[in-house]
């Protein structure tokens, strides 16, 4: 079996890329960073640490590595054989890999099994807006497109921090993981991948995921800022900064019951989980890297704005998420961008217009007084 991965960094080695080697996948790493690949292409294995409870080391081998702009064709011919392809680059990059993997579909010999395709990213539906663009790139028959791949989305989660300088291929990730597939796409065909978990309707999972782990980690980041923490876990370690996150995860935990359907007591135990893994001490995970690129975690669909909204129309007040929202406007990391970019669109509109930038939210709705009064506050400062 040949798996073509595109994304060879951390994610892609430390996750995805192993656990397809675990299934018995030869793994055909595809990235335009030119000296990872090289240094993958001349290295026969690397080693991922996982740390935390029961900690272990795994070895990867059986991988090869082509530079996905240079060796462009390579690429193609490898996807014309290959039994699946999986990305983990970021969801603006999809659109650029789909041209290839369209000609690679064309390609494919008319008696190959489909191709499974999917994008395991950290976004909803990313496998949705990878086969809208390999649709519009397709040079073949669209009609017969169905019948030559198949495409599925997933929901995924571990925790990769920032690797220690010097650790070359080497990948240290946390213990826990989850790679959540929905099973519909694939007519009972679905692929044997030991590590992850098929579901009829994968919906629920990735909500749980974005409003626990995401809403979860991102408001550790911005309450442990403001407390002057370094480390994600240091700030678990502040019973306050502990405290908030987890008011803001039994807010979230109501909405996902009472939407979903979850069990009380399974989502109570996700969440503990998710606390514990908040606070393991070997990952070297900062406050900063976390909490970067507010502005889009404060986006309409994101982690905050997103439960609180529903709450809010549900005639909730949503007090630890708005706390949360309030700590993301006050991040100052000034080598970040988006900060710039909130505090210029904070100070130079009308607060009515700016809590509507940043949150898509309109003047009509619920929750857009709450966030009117943050943004009004943090203009002041």
């Amino acid at each position: 079996m040949k798996a073509v991965h595109f994304g060879a960094g951390n994610i892609g080695r430390g996750f995805v890329g192993l656990l397809l080697h675990e299934a018995g996948y030869e793994v055909v790493f595809a990235d335009v960073a030119e000296a990872l690949i090289d240094q993958l292409a001349a290295t026969p294995s690397y080693t991922v640490h996982e740390v935390g409870e029961e900690p272990t080391d795994k070895t990867v081998d059986n991988y090869r590595a082509l530079n996905s702009r240079a060796e462009e064709g390579a690429v193609i011919e490898e996807i014309t054989t290959a039994d699946m392809v999986t990305t983990a680059v970021g969801p603006g990059v999809l659109k650029f890999l789909a041209p290839v993997i369209a000609s690679a579909i064309a390609q494919r010999s008319p008696e190959a099994q489909p191709l499974q395709v999917m994008a395991c990213e950290n976004a909803i539906n990313a496998t949705d807006l990878l086969r809208l663009a390999v649709v519009d790139a397709y040079s073949g028959d669209r009609s017969g497109l169905d019948t030559r791949a198949v495409f599925a989305n997933t929901a995924v989660d571990r925790i990769v921090p920032n690797q220690a300088p010097g650790q070359g291929l080497d990948v240290t990730v946390e213990t826990f993981y989850e790679w959540v597939i929905d099973r519909t796409p694939f007519g009972g065909s679905e692929p044997r991948i030991p590590g992850a978990t098929y579901v009829d309707d994968l919906a629920p999972y990735i909500e749980r995921k974005l409003f626990t782990v995401n809403t979860g980690h991102a408001a550790c980041a911005y309450f442990g800022y403001a407390a002057g923490a370094e480390k994600i876990s240091d700030a678990m370690a502040d019973s306050e900064v502990a405290r908030r996150v987890r008011a803001v995860l039994e807010e979230t935990k109501q909405l996902l019951v009472t939407k979903h359907g979850f069990a009380a007591d399974e989502q109570e135990a996700y969440v503990q989980k998710i606390l514990r893994r908040f606070s393991n001490p070997h990952l070297p995970d900062t406050v900063v890297r976390v909490g970067r690129a507010p502005l889009r975690k404060l986006g309409r669909h994101e982690r905050f704005v997103g439960p609180a909204a529903e709450l809010a129309e549900g005639g909730t007040h949503p007090a630890a998420l708005l706390a949360a929202m309030e700590a993301a406007l006050a991040f100052d990391d000034p080598a970040d961008p988006e900060v710039e970019e909130l505090a210029r669109i904070i100070g130079s509109n009308p607060a009515e217009e700016a809590v509507t930038r940043i949150t898509g939210l309109d003047a009509g709705h619920v929750l857009f007084p709450s966030v009117l009064d943050l943004v009004k506050a943090r203009a002041t400062v």
